[in-house]
């Protein structure tokens, strides 16, 4: 019985994920960036792909306040040009909305009673 559980919720863990994963690509995505097209994505474009792919902001995520930090990091030490207030508003919107913080970037530990055991852990003798 206890294996029946295992495999069902195996199976219910991985419809959420997959739920989740199609979720993501249900947004429509700009062909050559893979950004989300949506208001903003093309300030991103133009101003963050002249010096990285697109690539490394599609695989991160933060709050307003993270992307601004890396902004303000760029622009202290790698070169990246003053934004206007407006402009840096629309990419900072942009970004919080479609890269936002995510809850978790890992997926939860197993429980104790799920892992193998250890055989290099002492028995006590």
């Amino acid at each position: 019985m206890q294996l029946r559980n295992q495999f069902f919720f195996l199976f219910i863990g991985s419809v959420l994920a997959f739920a989740q994963h199609s979720q993501l690509y249900a947004q429509e995505l700009e062909r050559v960036t893979g950004l989300v097209l949506a208001d903003g994505w093309q300030a991103v474009q133009a101003n963050c792909t002249e010096c990285h792919s697109a690539l490394l902001i599609t695989q991160n995520s933060g709050s307003r306040a993270v992307w601004e930090s890396r902004i303000r990091w760029m622009q202290d030490t790698q070169g990246l040009h003053e934004l206007s207030p407006e402009l840096e508003a629309t990419i900072l919107d942009y970004l919080e909305e479609h890269y936002g913080q995510k809850d978790s970037a890992r997926r939860a530990s197993l429980p104790q009673h799920l892992l193998p055991v250890n055989p290099y852990e002492s028995n006590g003798e």
